[in-house]
């Protein structure tokens, strides 16, 4: 009998999904306001699909503290590319 959960299914899906998709996007998304770039209406769109995503991921958090760190370092990302975002978009008048 197997050990793998559906849990585990899951986690393998959305670490994936962070490592090829989420993470390289929000990256570049990171460079591009550090350099005092706008948001695109795609990048925010990505971002609520993205913050959509964590929050229903928080059930499985709890059952997974180990991936607690993680989430939270992801959710700290999509934080700084808004605030910084929110705030170049100031700075321009936009």
């Amino acid at each position: 009998m197997s050990d793998f959960t559906a849990d585990d299914g899951t986690i393998q899906v959305l670490l994936e999904r962070l490592n090829t998709l989420r993470l390289p996007r929000a990256l570049a998304m990171k460079k591009r306001v550090d350099a005092g770039e706008l948001l695109q209406e795609s990048d925010i769109e990505f971002l609520t699909r993205a913050l959509e995503d964590a929050r229903n991921a928080g059930t499985l958090i709890h059952r997974h503290p180990e991936f607690k760190e993680l989430a939270e370092q992801v959710s700290e990302l999509y934080a700084h590319i808004t605030r910084v975002g929110l705030e170049n978009q100031r700075k321009q008048g936009a």
